[in-house]
């Protein structure tokens, strides 16, 4: 299973909610949220997010493993910002990190792949008089979606193998089949690419 995304089927409110317009709220949020300044409003926002997780009905399995991610990474974050400049300006950051990473996942736990990808397309329509190619733009982030999950789930099953060959703590033992499976994961995106004639004039 891939820790981060992507689409968890449901049939809440957050689900049904269209991609066209989840999509512009989450980037509006996502700019509010650096923003803001202040401990307490930051974290009026990430109380928001978990609000939302559990009106979208999200497992939590899926809750654990976004948690299992983000607080290892969150908590060195804090002590070195909080070593650095101080106890506030820790919480903002972490806050402000935790609270964007959060919404973010939770977006795309939410909305189908193909379902952002024609919302970008549909969005991006009348652009198409300057010159500018809306489905080359929906396909972009339709495969950046695509390879933060396939990179995630790689990352996930080499270290799997790794702690089974109780090899937790060799670097090379996870950097070498991780930097091999991604390679080969991209020279089988790009020979479907290829396929389909996409890159093609």
């Amino acid at each position: 299973m891939n820790p981060l995304g992507l689409y968890e089927p449901g049939t809440s409110p957050v689900h049904r909610a269209p991609a066209g317009w989840k999509f512009p709220a989450l980037l509006v949020f996502a700019v509010g949220i650096f923003v803001l300044n202040s401990p307490l409003a930051l974290g009026t926002c990430a109380l928001a997010v978990v609000l939302a997780y559990a009106v979208a009905r999200i497992p939590t399995r899926r809750c654990w493993q976004i948690a299992r991610l983000l607080v290892p990474l969150l908590l060195v974050v804090f002590l070195l910002q909080w070593w650095m400049l101080g106890l506030d300006n820790a919480a903002v950051v972490c806050l402000r990190l935790l609270t964007a990473l959060g919404a973010a996942n939770l977006f795309t736990l939410t909305t189908r792949v193909d379902d952002l990808v024609t919302a970008v397309e549909r969005g991006l329509g009348p652009t198409r008089r300057l010159g500018v190619r809306p489905e080359r733009i929906g396909l972009l982030v339709g495969l950046t979606l695509q390879a933060v999950a396939a990179l995630s789930t790689i990352a996930t099953q080499v270290r799997e193998a790794q702690r089974a060959r109780n090899a937790d703590r060799s670097l090379p033992a996870f950097a070498v089949p991780f930097l091999v499976r991604t390679l080969r994961h991209a020279d089988d995106l790009g020979e479907a690419l290829a396929a389909r004639g996409v890159g093609d004039d």
